[in-house]
Parts: C-alpha cells; sequence; structure tokens
C-alpha cells in the first residue's frame, strides 16, 4: 500500500531553517513498530503520524497524533505537531477554524493566523531537582552547572547567550546518564534562547524543540514577570517562536515552510 509523506521546516520562515519533520497522514493507525521502522528510516528528529477521528469521537477531537523519533516513540513534541497542522490546513483542505489534535499529552488546540500557526499545549512548570548526575557539568562540556530544574526534562541556566552558543555536549555521556537536557539563558534581541539535547532518544541536538518551552515558558514568565514572550532555539538551524504563558496552559506559535511531498510503500 502506499503512503503519503511531507517533510516540513517548522519554527522558521526560510527554508533549510528550523526544525524538519517527516509528516505522515493515515488513514488508520499502522502497526507501533511499523511506525517505529519508518521513523529510523526517516532519520528526522520526529516523524509524525494522526488520523482522523471516528464518529463516535469527533465532537472532542478532530484527528489522533503520535510522535516517533528514531529510536522512541515520545509524549509531546511541537514541531512535528506544527508541521501537521500546517499539512492540514495547506495540503489537505482542512477548513475548520480549530484542529483538535488527542495526543498522549491530552487535547492539543491549533490554531491560525494568516502564515502564524499557534498551538495551545501544557504548561509544564519545572521544579527545582537536586538530585542530577554529578556528572551533568561535564557532559555538558564542563559548563557551569549551578541549579536545576525538571519536569520531563533537565533545564540548566547558563549564564548568558554565549554560554548557550558555545557548549560542546559530551553526547556519549549525556546518553549514558539518560538525560534529556535544556539548556537555558536570558535573551539580548529576544526574552530566552535555548538549546535541547536528547541523545537518549536518538537524536543529540534537537534544531527546535517545541515540547521543551512547555517547560521554559513557565519558568521564564516566571523570572521575567510577563506572560507574552519571544525566544528562540540556537541550534545550527536556528529557530523563533512567539510564546504565552497561561497559568496551566501555554501558546506557542511559529511558521513552517514546505520542503518536499514524497511517497513510500509498504507490503
Amino acid at each position: 500500500m502506499k503512503y503519503t509523506l511531507y517533510q516540513v521546516d517548522a519554527f522558521t520562515d526560510r527554508l533549510f531553517g528550523g526544525n524538519p519533520a517527516a509528516v505522515v497522514p493515515l488513514e488508520s493507525w499502522l502497526p507501533a513498530d511499523q511506525m517505529q521502522q519508518l521513523a529510523a528510516e526517516n532519520n528526522l528528529s520526529e516523524t509524525v503520524f494522526f488520523v482522523p477521528a471516528d464518529t463516535t469521537d469527533s465532537e472532542q477531537f478532530d484527528y489522533s497524533i503520535r510522535w516517533f523519533t528514531p529510536e522512541t516513540e515520545i509524549n509531546l513534541c511541537g514541531h512535528a505537531t506544527l508541521a501537521s497542522a500546517w499539512v492540514l490546513y495547506n495540503y489537505l483542505d482542512y477548513l475548520k477554524p480549530v484542529i483538535r489534535f488527542n495526543s498522549l499529552s491530552g487535547i492539543l488546540t491549533i490554531t491560525r493566523n494568516n502564515d502564524i500557526i499557534s498551538m495551545d499545549f501544557p504548561a509544564w512548570k519545572p521544579i527545582l531537582y537536586t538530585d542530577y548526575p554529578v556528572e551533568l557539568s561535564k557532559a555538558l562540556g564542563n559548563a557551569r552547572v549551578s541549579t536545576v530544574y525538571k519536569h520531563r526534562d533537565l533545564l540548566v541556566e547558563l549564564q548568558d547567550v554565549k554560554a548557550v552558543q558555545q557548549c560542546e555536549p559530551d553526547f556519549t555521556l549525556l546518553k549514558a546518564l539518560g538525560q534529556k537536557v535544556i539548556i537555558t539563558a536570558r535573551g539580548e534581541d529576544v526574552d530566552f534562547v535555548s538549546r535541547f539535547f536528547a541523545p537518549s532518544a536518538g537524536v543529540n541536538e534537537d534544531p527546535v524543540t517545541g515540547s521543551a518551552h512547555a517547560q521554559l515558558i513557565p519558568y521564564w514568565a516566571e523570572k521575567l514577570a510577563k506572560n507574552s514572550l519571544h525566544a528562540k532555539q540556537l541550534s545550527k538551524r536556528s529557530g523563533e517562536l512567539w510564546c504565552t504563558y497561561e497559568g496551566e496552559r501555554v501558546t506557542i506559535a511559529g511558521k513552517c515552510v514546505f520542503y518536499m511531498k514524497g511517497e513510500f510503500e509498504l507490503p
């Protein structure tokens, strides 16, 4: 059987920027091990699959969505959700004002304002975490680690933008520690900057990570005493996000650029 695959660069307004996602619309779920194999074959930070809600669920949500790194299924992914919405709006003739995705992290509500797509995500407020590995500083290239926070991932604030830009992690050690790590600092031309490392999930450095901002937004909203925030992720591809903190929820918004449409066949 033949399937269509779209590749979209998310959280960017330029081709080859942001975070590329492989988007696979389905009519019904493939076996989980087969979706994992496809994600490994695509070898992008995430491959996303979605299926339309059946008639009994259609009042609660429009699609169910799942995300896979090359090595594992994850519970939330921002850039691949953004890319999925972009494909629905631009290639699959989705005309409703809102897209509701059912996911492992609950219902995710998507809206569009011209070329900016906004995602309503859970707010993952990180808490102080003292039980982090003593090797964490070494794993982050001997970065100065004084205070660590955690929700899903470890969150480490560094002293400035330069420290975030120049961080050179030891990915082998970071993978051995089994930790996914966000590093962040107060921004210069934006409110805050970050990078995200997840070698334990098969992604050494994720170019732009929407799910990490579910932690970053409440963290920086409290530190900066403001709820509307502008953020950049400082990977080589880089990405830009507009964020809002709304207590138990956050809004993460960005742009997308189309790269390609292809086809694959499964027996």
